[in-house]
């Protein structure tokens, strides 16, 4: 089977992640019990899922001039990732995302650009002979909208789809977002783009489908352990997540996405690839941390034997 080729145009983060019984209140001062310094961003998490589970991946982004940047291109290489346009800003720090996960998984957490804010549409153009023969091209939030936005364009003008995760949510611009292919919001994402309630099942379903009034192709919400939604004007389908107790759920989103992106490559049906790509985001929650949690293909298919 040949390789698939997705191209991410997206961020990256350094992850300094705190483990912690409680959040302190104000004024509080409180020790944690633990703290894990590992590689993240949006984009980078998701290239790093597809490469790991066996796509060629061309990887868009851009690092600060310090020790961090430096450590996020050698990881990138260590995947097999293309970093021939992952570009150093001089005088700038590299994005960082404080995390803090509780005793149950749960987290939350914060981000600062750094130099994600210097991704630019220009630099998307000057990649045009490296994205091409591309079959999907992965984007995120944590990079400016304008690159965004001509990123989806460069993607319709080349024929290549693509796949929007809209994280962190902001107001969009649906006269470019209706042209991306696929549409992966979480639950929080589509609460706050649509502004309708995600309590249940039933108001997921609808949240979805009023996004199909602003001439979105298809939609799918990762939800975690309730799975994933697949709407567009000729389905709804809840494809059930595998069943697993989470360690860390840190970054399974980025599984799914990275994964299935591949998986939908190979197999040209989108529903199986949901499938897979659930098993491969219930997986990584088994371990703590990011990208150091995400399967290869090898342990993937081997745990499913």
């Amino acid at each position: 089977m040949s390789k698939t080729k997705i191209t991410v145009i997206g961020s990256n983060m350094m992850d300094l992640i705190t483990n912690i019984n409680r959040m302190p209140r104000l004024g509080e001062t409180i020790e944690a019990p633990d703290f894990d310094l590992g590689f993240g961003g949006k984009g980078a998490n998701q290239a790093v899922a597809a490469a790991k589970i066996g796509s060629e991946v061309v990887m868009l982004s851009k690092v600060g001039d310090g020790l961090f940047g430096r450590e996020v291109i050698k990881n990138f290489k260590s995947f097999g990732i293309d970093t021939e346009y992952v570009e150093v800003v001089k005088n700038t720090t590299s994005g960082v995302a404080p995390i803090f996960v509780d005793k149950d998984g749960n987290n939350r957490i914060l981000i600062v650009k750094g130099a994600n804010a210097h991704l630019k549409p220009a630099d998307i153009d000057r990649a045009k002979d490296k994205i091409l023969g591309s079959d999907f091209i992965l984007l995120q939030l944590e990079i400016p909208l304008e690159t965004v936005y001509h990123a989806i364009d460069f993607g319709v003008e080349n024929e290549i789809p693509v796949i929007l995760n809209p994280a962190p949510a902001a107001e969009l611009d649906f006269k470019y977002v209706k042209k991306a292919s696929i549409f992966i919001p979480n639950e929080t994402e589509l609460e706050t783009i649509t502004k309708m309630p995600v309590d249940s099942l039933e108001n997921i379903k609808k949240a979805a489908e009023s996004l199909l009034t602003q001439e979105l192709e298809k939609i799918i919400v990762t939800m975690g352990e309730k799975g994933s939604l697949l709407v567009s004007k000729d389905i709804t389908e809840l494809v059930p997540a595998y069943q697993i107790e989470p360690k860390d759920t840190t970054g399974a989103g980025d599984a799914f996405i990275g994964s299935f992106a591949n998986f939908y490559a190979e197999t040209k049906d989108i529903l199986k690839a949901m499938e897979m790509a659930n098993k491969y985001a219930a997986l990584s929650t088994l371990n703590t941390g990011t990208q150091k949690s995400f399967y290869s293909r090898e342990d993937f298919e081997k745990y499913f034997e």
